[in-house]
């Protein structure tokens, strides 16, 4: 477990992430975080779960109706 401070950032607060949490995560600057709430605390990470779960249901789609989509492609 990693202990962050809150620190002020302008007129907001933030947390400043050491650089081997970044590599680990594989972000650098400019790039987003998604901060996930679970029932047992909360979770950041750099993956949009909706994204990931629409992602899913088009390969699920994809999958099922590969024929169909055949014929569409011609």
């Amino acid at each position: 477990m990693r202990t962050l401070k809150v620190t002020t950032v302008g007129n907001s607060a933030g947390v400043i992430l050491p650089k081997d949490i970044l590599e680990r995560l594989r972000v650098s600057k400019g790039d987003e975080l998604y901060l996930v709430e679970e029932p047992d605390g909360f979770k950041l990470t750099p993956y949009d779960q909706k994204f990931i779960e629409q992602m899913d249901m088009a390969e699920n789609i994809m999958r099922e109706d590969k024929d169909v989509l055949k014929v569409l492609a011609r």
